[in-house]
């Protein structure tokens, strides 16, 4: 199933060209109060609000999917871990470019000794927004990855259970602003982080290490690889990721991007692909935040 966050903060199921708007699904999430438990409450009751949202398909009110809004599909997540130089081509590029590297000698050490970092929450958008970019006299660039959405709580994952900790796939962008500070710094500014442009039940993806992902820049492809090509694969991100980490429902893991990042400018279109899970345009804003 395709499920997606529209408009005001409407649930939508997405079947073809159209959105299902099961809004009243989300009446099986329990009320909280404060403090309010970590994790998403989506995604803490994702099969409760499945199980309604299926019963309310079939007469569901029915919108056109180029008219409405996509908002990010999780609303609220613990965190967003990203992993750095996770592709090989990503790496060589890395080094040959000075506009990706900013002087960093150790990139050929690879994922393994640079560990993951973590993106703020409050960067956070979907595909129906618009990226904002800043610091016009510096390179902003883009990275198309695939993004899994963890749907149980889990610490020390064993890399074979891993899988049973994912809940659903999207797309993900790492926006990033080249320079010498720390990835968390740089790729946490607001609207750096895209998902979307909604989420992919798991039991729609048979194997995540075997997608094809792309992006392309105004029409032109910038991107274009695939996930047996990770370093990390899925299974081995989220038994890293939770060695150090507690994950939470709801918590994004975006796996990492491959060769051809490349800077964007204001007034670009981006349209970004990953097989079985969907594609989808979005829009850089005119002008600088």
């Amino acid at each position: 199933m395709k499920i997606c966050r529209f408009d005001k903060d409407r649930l939508g199921i997405v079947q073809g060209d159209e959105v299902l708007d099961v809004s009243k699904a989300l009446e099986a999430i329990p009320e909280q109060r404060w403090p309010i438990a970590q994790g998403d409450p989506l995604i803490v009751n994702l099969r409760r609000v499945l199980a309604a949202a299926k019963k309310l398909a079939p007469r569901a009110k029915k919108k056109p999917l180029a008219k409405v809004k996509l908002l990010s599909p999780v609303a609220n997540p613990s965190k967003i871990i990203a992993a750095p130089i996770n592709y090989n081509d990503h790496i060589a590029e890395s080094i040959k470019d000075p506009g990706i590297a900013h002087g960093r000698t150790n990139i050929q050490k690879g994922i393994g000794e640079w560990g993951l970092f973590l993106k703020a929450n409050s960067s956070l958008i979907g595909f129906g927004e618009e990226i904002r970019l800043r610091w016009p006299e510096r390179r902003n660039d883009h990275e198309v990855e695939l993004a899994l959405v963890i749907g149980k709580r889990g610490n020390k994952i064993p890399r074979e259970r891993a899988l049973e900790y994912v809940c659903a796939y999207s797309i993900g962008l790492d926006m990033t602003v080249r320079g010498p500070e720390l990835q968390c710094f740089r790729k946490s500014i607001d609207t750096y982080s895209v998902l979307g442009p909604w989420l992919v039940t798991a039991d729609e993806i048979d194997n995540p290490n075997s997608l094809d992902l792309s992006i392309a820049v105004n029409g032109e492809t910038r991107q274009n690889s695939n996930t047996k090509y990770l370093v990390y694969d899925v299974q081995r991100l989220i038994e890293f990721g939770s060695s150090m980490y507690t994950l939470h429902p709801g918590d994004v893991i975006m796996t990492g991007t491959p060769a051809g990042v490349s800077p964007v400018r204001p007034g670009d279109t981006l349209h970004a692909c990953v097989q079985g899970v969907g594609e989808s345009d979005i829009r850089i804003a005119r002008e600088y935040a």
